[in-house]
C-alpha cells in the first residue's frame, strides 16, 4: 500500500500545466490542425455570405414584382400600367441596395387590359423582374461571378373599373 502515493506522485509529476500530459510528441499539432482547418472555415464563411446575398436579393426581386405588378394594374389603360409597374419596379430597385447590373430589367405584360376594357373578368398584369446579382466585389477566387434572379408579380384588374371615370356610374 506504500507504493500508490509514489505511484500517484510520479503520474502528478509527469502531467503540465492544468493536469493534462504534456508529450513532446504533442509540440506543434495545434498549428497543425489551425493550418487545417483555416481554408475550410474561410470557404464556409465566404458560402454563407453568398447564401445570404441570394436570400436577401430573392426575397427582394419577389417583393418588387409583386409591389409593380399591384402598381400596374391600378392604371386605368394599358399605358399608363407599363409607365406605373416601370416606375415602381427602378425606385423600388434602386431603394433597396440590389446593385443589378444593367439597372435590372423589367418587363410588364398588360394584355389583361383589353379584356378589362371589354368588361371580361379573371384578367390580370403581370411583372417580370429580373436582377443580375454580382458577387466580384466579395474576392474569392472560383465563386462565380454573378447570378440572375427572376420573379414575377400577378396582380388582377378590377372589370368594374371604368376606363376614364372614377368607378361605376349611378
Amino acid at each position: 500500500m506504500r507504493h500508490l502515493p509514489n505511484i500517484r506522485a510520479r503520474r502528478l509529476a509527469r502531467r503540465g500545466r492544468g493536469g493534462l500530459r504534456t508529450d513532446r510528441r504533442d509540440r506543434g499539432s495545434a498549428t497543425l490542425e489551425l493550418s487545417i482547418l483555416a481554408p475550410v472555415m474561410l470557404l464556409l464563411i465566404g458560402f454563407v455570405v453568398v447564401a445570404g446575398r441570394v436570400a436577401v436579393a430573392g426575397a427582394a426581386v419577389t417583393s418588387i414584382a409583386g409591389n409593380a405588378a399591384r402598381d400596374a394594374s391600378l392604371a386605368r389603360d394599358a399605358r399608363g400600367a407599363v409607365a406605373a409597374a416601370s416606375s415602381s419596379a427602378r425606385a423600388s430597385l434602386t431603394a433597396q441596395d440590389l446593385h443589378c447590373a444593367g439597372g435590372g430589367d423589367v418587363a410588364v405584360d398588360p394584355s389583361g387590359f383589353a379584356g378589362a376594357a371589354r368588361g371580361g373578368g379573371g384578367q390580370a398584369v403581370v411583372v417580370t423582374v429580373t436582377c443580375l446579382v454580382s458577387f466580384s466585389d466579395l474576392g474569392f477566387p472560383g465563386l462565380p461571378g454573378s447570378r440572375s434572379l427572376t420573379d414575377q408579380g400577378v396582380s388582377p384588374i378590377d372589370p368594374n373599373r371604368a376606363a376614364t371615370g372614377g368607378g361605376l356610374s349611378p
